[in-house]
């Protein structure tokens, strides 16, 4: 995650909107004797939003952490489309 002071990212706000949009990474915005935020696109903080949703019921948690398992294990199967 970059960092940017304070002064540094108001000095380039627009370019570091623009990074922070194009990139789809977060900056990390400090302050001197204040308390550090981080700026994240919208795209980004929705998916951040979705995936709190999901993993919040402890059974859909243990479902999705089940079938990535799978996934990151290359057990997973290929289906040919049916055709109508």
């Amino acid at each position: 995650m970059d960092t940017l002071s304070y002064s540094a990212f108001r000095a380039n706000l627009a370019s570091t909107l623009d990074k922070v949009n194009d990139d789809h990474k977060p900056v990390l915005i400090t302050r001197q004797g204040g308390k550090p935020a981080v700026l994240i696109s919208l795209e980004g903080f929705q998916a951040y939003e979705e995936t709190a949703y999901l993993m919040a019921s402890p059974k859909n948690a243990s479902r999705l952490n089940e079938a990535i398992a799978e996934v990151e294990a290359g057990k997973t199967q290929t289906r040919d489309r049916i055709k109508k």
